[in-house]
């Protein structure tokens, strides 16, 4: 690249600098949200990355490309993405405001194009590495698509963060030569100015790992001034130098920075920069390659040219470049004042007319920026997969079965189907044989980037790993089951590919993995994942291996679906039903009453079920009429008074149940109607989609001032309004709302303490599960009415 072309681009950076500064400012300064709240914002973070993301989208990057940003440098990349002409000017004032720029880049909320949220540090990081993953894998099965680097920006402190090292260290993202990770190395947090050096610590760990690691430490004017005789000298000072003391030159002039330079400083250092004057050493030792254009450019074609292995570059910067407050230790949070940025204004050849302008189309840089507008243009994706998912597989059995068990029955059987299979990819954190997996890796294979030869023959598991597979098998980490189900949940959009993506996990651990599942949901993701045993069921495990608050948060999140069958058949239906929405983008399947677009959680157990209760159910109801109330959240497993005609006048209390515990519900039943009350049983399938039904006619009075209705859902599963009983093998709590959805006294069973070893029946007995004590909480609401 010319000097000319370097000068435009710094021309650029100039301006993508001031307009991220001033869209921090007008947000705190120009607007008044009435609340007295802080607006907030990063000045500071974001200047130290104005060069590197300069380069990225005006010198760099393809349309394929894909990047996620720092989290704190969303005020630049809005800034870009303006310039190149894909935001509106009225964004620019509107950061952190309601329906405008998020404070964070968003791929659901921002207007402009993200490529991944980011946020939640460490996470934005791992995206890009398990969407290159992702990538892999659609190459290998549907063809190689045009080739994208998966690029990352993140904060040196993001380092910090333990699921970083585990996304580096998982087998499945090695030899990823598409990625590159570019470190803001500022050696600020957002407490302090790093004490030490790391960087050599974190360069072996990049290594160690078999990354490709690059340094651009220094600018054109140290490189320079180390070529002179002497130079190595200065070099040497400049490296050992504590973070702390170098950070401290930025808020210095005149004498006093040279002063601190040289505190501590060998023989030799000062007569080295004696023939420089105090306004020239200033600029030499603050010289750093992540503010280098040129060596930012050359560090990305390094990076390019590593094809076998996935790159990092630290980029020395510093927080605040280009701005008053650079390099001061608080300056996190830090923003300019008014005269600070009057000043900054007027030093940038803008006045209070022309400041938001683009640059001007006819100059150099308005023409870089129309061609660059022109190269990134992406077409269209399209997010329906345009194949149809059955209804159902038809699993069947006539002895006792667990959820778990047909859970993976279901797979194989979807593994069946020429229409399905194909997009059909399942991935675990090293529990693939556990959460009965088992048959649909022998049927599919496991994914590998080349053919590898099997050592061991097992008749129950054949683990052939080729480009073929269809299970993409992980290291034991959560964080990485949960970002990769994200990333493979986003390939329509990201590899110009849908999938239908499962996952399983022990269910105790789906907190571990919390933030990523997160993280995938918040990004739109849509995906299954399995959380397999559940609860105190799990008894002889022990209370680190019961999960008690899954329940509560698989329908808590938001864009998430929580289902809990309890017989193979509605857990067939359900499963159908999720993998079919998916397949069809963001349309609804036609049996379900809302529309829903996200991630759906299957909580299961390892507990065999009697199924003959829901084949007397589906005896009674239909097929057509119990699927669509299976699917909506609930349905009646026992109505007392077609079971017990003689109890037509007897009081009436509902028993509502979710997953492994319908056996005790259904023998307490039958114990109430010796005793001449008629308990009617029903089984909720997704306790999640009855809230939402509910949720919405509370929400519609509320806003309509009417009085709101009982969901059909609610209406068709518990009928005449009983006094009720919940029974769920997780904290009581998670049910406990029906009640109030219902209008009738309740009394919540479930489990709110830890758990620990034993059999199922000594822990239900401990936690109140079995028969009698749910007998004696019916008698208990029969008496609040």
């Amino acid at each position: 690249m010319n000097e000319h072309d370097l000068d435009v681009l710094d021309e650029i950076q100039r301006r993508v600098l001031w307009l991220a500064t001033r869209i921090v400012d007008a947000a705190n300064h120009d607007r008044d949200t009435g609340d007295g709240v802080k607006v907030g914002g990063h000045q500071a973070s974001s200047a130290s990355l104005v060069t590197a993301m300069t380069a990225l989208w005006f010198a760099h990057l393809d349309a394929e490309d894909r990047v996620a940003v720092k989290p704190h440098a969303s005020p630049v990349f809005h800034a870009i993405q303006y310039l190149l002409g894909n935001l509106d000017r009225s964004y620019l004032t509107r950061l952190r405001a309601r329906g405008g720029l998020q404070s964070y880049p968003s791929r659901t909320k921002d207007p402009d194009e993200v490529d991944f949220s980011t946020g939640s540090v460490g996470l934005g990081a791992a995206a890009p590495l398990f969407a290159a993953v992702t990538r892999r894998y659609v190459d290998a099965h549907f063809g190689t698509r045009p080739h994208s680097r998966f690029v990352a920006l993140i904060g040196d402190a993001e380092l910090d963060e333990g699921n970083i090292w585990e996304a580096v260290a998982d087998p499945a993202t090695s030899g990823l030569g598409n990625v590159m990770w570019l470190v803001d190395f500022n050696r600020q947090s957002l407490d302090r100015v790093v004490p030490g050096i790391r960087i050599d610590q974190w360069r072996g760990q990049f290594e160690a790992a078999g990354w490709h690691v690059v340094e651009v430490k220094y600018g054109r004017r140290l490189a320079q001034a180390y070529a002179r005789p002497g130079g190595a000298a200065l070099r040497d000072w400049i490296d050992r130098m504590p973070n702390e003391q170098y950070q401290s030159l930025f808020g210095l002039t005149g004498p006093a920075l040279r002063q601190q330079f040289l505190d501590g400083a060998p023989d030799g250092i000062a007569g080295f920069i004696a023939d420089l004057t105090d306004e020239e050493l200033a600029p030499l030792v603050t010289d750093l390659g992540g503010h280098d254009l040129e060596a930012m450019l050359d560090a990305y074609a390094q990076c390019d040219a590593v094809t076998d292995r996935p790159s990092v570059v630290f980029a020395y910067t510093v927080k605040g470049w280009g701005l008053p407050i650079a390099g001061n230790p608080r300056n996190h949070s830090a923003l300019l004042s008014t005269a600070q940025v009057d000043a900054l204004r007027a030093a940038h050849g803008l006045t209070a007319a022309t400041e938001w302008d683009r640059l001007d189309p006819a100059s150099p840089a308005g023409i870089r920026a129309g061609a660059r507008r022109e190269a990134l243009a992406r077409a269209p994706r399209q997010r329906s997969l345009g194949v149809t998912v059955p209804e159902a597989t038809g699993v069947r059995t006539q002895k006792p079965v667990s959820t778990q068990e047909a859970f993976g029955r279901v797979l194989v059987e979807l593994a069946r189907d020429p229409q399905v299979a194909p997009y059909l990819v399942t991935t675990a954190p090293d529990v693939a044989t556990s959460t009965n997996l088992a048959g649909f890796i022998n049927r599919t294979g496991v994914f590998a980037p080349t053919e590898r030869r099997s050592w061991s023959q097992d008749r129950m598991l054949r683990w052939t790993e080729s480009p073929a597979g269809q299970h993409i098998e992980l290291g034991i980490s959560e964080m990485n089951l949960f970002l990769l189900l994200g990333q493979l949940g986003l390939s329509w959009d990201l590899s110009g590919q849908p999938l239908l993506p499962v996952g399983t996990v022990y269910d105790p651990f789906v907190l571990r993995g919390l933030d990523a599942f997160l993280y995938g949901t918040y990004s739109g993701s849509r995906f299954v994942v399995a959380g397999t045993p559940s609860g105190v069921t799990l008894a002889p495990e022990g209370g680190a291996h019961q999960s008690t608050i899954t329940a509560s948060v698989g329908l808590e999140l938001p864009g998430v679906t929580l289902c809990e069958p309890a017989y193979a058949t509605s857990l067939d239906w359900l499963l159908c039903d999720a993998l079919g929405q998916i397949a069809q983008g963001a349309a609804p399947a036609a049996t379900a009453a809302p529309a829903e677009d996200g991630a759906y959680y299957f909580r299961l157990s390892t507990r065999p079920l009697d199924q003959s209760p829901f084949e007397a159910a589906r005896v009674r109801l239909g097929d057509a009429v119990l699927r669509r109330q299976v699917v909506a959240g609930a349905y009646r497993l026992v109505d007392a008074h077609q079971a017990h005609p003689q109890l037509a006048d007897a009081p009436v209390v509902t028993l509502a149940a979710s997953g492994a515990v319908l056996p005790e519900t259904l023998a307490a039943a039958a114990e109430l109607a010796e005793e001449g009350i008629a308990a009617h049983v029903v089984d909720v399938t997704s306790l999640d989609r009855l809230y939402r039904a509910w949720q919405r006619t509370l929400r519609q009075g509320v806003r309509t001032a009417t009085v709101p209705s009982v969901p059909g859902a609610l209406r068709a599963a518990f009928g005449d309004r009983t006094p009720l009983v919940t029974v769920h093998d997780a904290a009581s709590h998670a049910m406990a709302w029906l009640g109030s959805a219902l209008g009738v006294p309740a009394v919540p069973l479930g489990v709110d303490e830890f758990g620990q070893s034993g059999s199922v029946r000594e822990l239900y007995e401990l936690h109140d599960l079995l028969p009698g004590s749910i007998v004696n909480a019916a008698l208990a609401a029969l008496s609040l009415r």
